[in-house]
């Protein structure tokens, strides 16, 4: 089964006209209309998405995009064209009073998954990998990251069976993963995303 990208630019134009979340930060941060069998799924946005126009367009993303160089050779533009860059949430939460992002709220969350059950009913993924403990907790509950990076798991989300690859998050203010066993959880996690056959399907989805 194949899945025309049109199709997909089709969803993301709904998706920016969300406005389900009075509390969240508009505008809705989407990426690429990549038809892949690959979903990415992020926290949510940060301040500097919104203002660039992509997910993981800061920071966080540059140590994201190494690590994939690392495992698969592929540029920052090839990744975002071979896999579909989702989110537990998609608009920027805004901060916290006492500094850092806010977390979203239950119902935020809850809002933002009819998203992505629709862009699992529409790319039918082999494969999806959350990054960060918020993204892992919807597809695994909770769990310490040192017994989860590094594995490959089946799960189902909401009726769709898929391999998950769970990946820390590539913030800089989280040690986790420049540090033991966080180093070699997460090479081994990128080895095993990177050897996945739904990586090698990216080629012409339309």
């Amino acid at each position: 089964m194949t899945v025309p990208v049109a199709a997909v630019e089709k969803h993301l134009t709904r998706l920016r006209a969300c406005t389900r979340c009075p509390r969240m930060h508009r505008p809705v941060v989407v990426g690429r209309p990549a038809a892949s069998r690959v979903v990415l799924v992020g926290q949510a946005p940060g301040d500097k998405e919104p203002k660039l126009g992509r997910p993981f367009a800061w920071t966080a993303g540059k140590t994201l995009f190494k690590w994939f160089a690392g495992a698969t050779g592929w540029t920052e533009d090839e990744v975002r064209d071979r896999i579909y860059f989702a989110a537990v949430c998609r608009c920027f939460p805004g901060k916290r009073p006492e500094g850092g992002d806010r977390v979203p709220a239950p119902e935020e969350i809850a809002n933002c998954s009819a998203w992505l059950e629709r862009e699992f009913e529409l790319l039918h993924p082999e494969l999806v990998l959350p990054v960060g403990k918020l993204a892992i907790t919807q597809f695994l509950g909770e769990r310490p990251l040192a017994e989860t990076i590094g594995h490959t798991f089946r799960v189902d989300y909401r009726g769709h069976a898929v391999d998950c690859i769970p990946l820390p998050h590539p913030s800089g203010a989280s040690p986790w993963h420049r540090m033991e066993p966080g180093k070699t959880l997460l090479g081994r996690a990128l080895g095993l995303a990177a050897a996945h056959p739904a990586m090698k399907k990216f080629v012409s989805f339309a």
